[in-house]
Formats: structure tokens, sequence, C-alpha cells
């Protein structure tokens, strides 16, 4: 499931721009059509009349829309897992384009060898830039968040699945060599420039991320484009 909204803080619309030639949310819901043992795409998106244009969007993408409260984002969740009886959800977020389908795929396959687990995620540990980031969350777990979340974690979705540790059955991936400090998500006009520049040298395709990483590492002029971005605390969003 990919949840999209408007009402961004620092780059309202963000994930309406255009990307060489396609919507940011675009290469977000083709990069999910494209990962291996995803059954269905949908995109989470609010009431708000500034989200009608996400939900419009989403329909000419063909996806199914899920509609609910702009704030909180795990209820927008809940109500997207009732909508499709679904086991598990992975959680994407429309501010990261350049998702590669085959993290995604891992994601879900490694839940998929033993469903006992309540959470998967490429982010528990952090290898991979941010923006490639990929969270799966089993139905009951799912439930169990929504019953004790409150505050912020209502709108991080999973976080309270990870605050105290032990208390989920956790997965973490990671991968080599670590890129944790490289930074690919869309959220202020400093990440637009990058996406911009990265799109222009790899072409409108999903991305896989060692040709992402490798490429990043051997323009430090690109990584500069955004590299004094201050990355919001899980409180601030």
């Amino acid at each position: 499931m990919v949840q999209a909204r408007t009402g961004s803080s620092r780059l309202p619309g963000k994930v309406l721009l255009p990307l060489a030639g396609r919507p940011v949310l675009g290469w977000v819901v083709r990069a999910a059509q494209a990962a291996a043992g995803v059954d269905e795409v949908v995109v989470a998106t609010s009431t708000a009349p500034g989200d009608d244009a996400v939900a419009d969007l989403a329909a000419e993408l063909g996806v199914r829309v899920v509609r609910g409260s702009e704030l909180d984002v795990l209820s927008r969740f809940v109500a997207a897992r009732e909508a499709t009886g679904a086991d598990a959800v992975v959680r994407l977020t429309a501010d990261c384009p350049l998702l590669d389908p085959a993290l995604v795929a891992a994601v879900v396959g490694a839940w998929r060898a033993d469903p006992t687990l309540d959470y998967v995620a490429t982010t528990l540990v952090r290898t991979l830039p941010r923006g490639l980031d990929v969270e799966l969350v089993s139905a009951a777990a799912l439930a169990a968040a929504d019953r004790v979340a409150r505050d912020h974690h209502r709108v991080h979705v999973t976080s309270a699945l990870y605050a105290v540790p032990g208390e989920y059955r956790t997965l973490g991936l990671v991968v080599a060599p670590d890129a944790h400090d490289l930074r690919v998500t869309l959220d202020t006009a400093q990440d637009a420039a990058l996406l911009d520049a990265v799109a222009t040298a790899l072409g409108d395709a999903p991305v896989r991320w060692r040709e992402l990483v490798a490429l990043l590492r051997a323009r430090p002029d690109l990584v500069a484009l955004n590299a004094d971005v201050r990355q919001k605390a899980l409180e601030e969003a």
C-alpha cells in the first residue's frame, strides 16, 4: 500500500511532481506493481479536498484508492487492509520514487518464508539510501498497532511495532556495502533536484538499488545537491 497526500509542509504537492515525465506517485506505483509477491497495489490517501488529485491520479494508474484521515495514517492502512482482506501489508511512501522492485520482493519473500513474523523491513538497521524504504506488517500486527498506537505512532503507521525491542517478532534486511548515508527521498526542493538528475542519468525505468548507489558514489556532485537536508524526527512529521 502506498501512502500519499499533497499536504507536505516542506514541499506541498510533491507526490504529483513530474519526474522524467512521470508523476512521482506513478514511479512508486510502477515499482510496487513490478515487485514479485505483491498481490494488489492500493493508494491510501486522505479525504482532504487537496488529495482529490492524488485519488484521481491513482485511478488513472489503475489501482484501488482508499481514503481516510489526513493525519491518522495508521487508520488509513487499517481501512485499506480491511478493504482488501490482505494477510499482510507492505508500506511504501509516495515520496520514494526510486524504489527498487527487487527490494520490495525481498521483504515480501522473507515474510512469506516465515509468516509468524510481525514486521519485516529494510529500515530496522539502515544500510540502504533513505528513500528505498520497504516495510511489511502482518494483518495481526497492524491490528495490534491500531489498538496501542498514540500520537506520532499513528502518523508513522509501523513505529509502535519496533518502539519496544522484543515486543513483536521483527526481521531487518540489510545490504552490503552500506549506503545509508545517501538520500534519495523527496521532501525538499534540494531533494527534487537530485532526483531529477538521477532520473536524467538512469532514465524512466524502475531503478536497481546497486546501480543507484554506484551512480551516487561516482557522482559526488549529485550527492551534494541535498547533502544539507535534515531528516525530520518521528515526532516532527
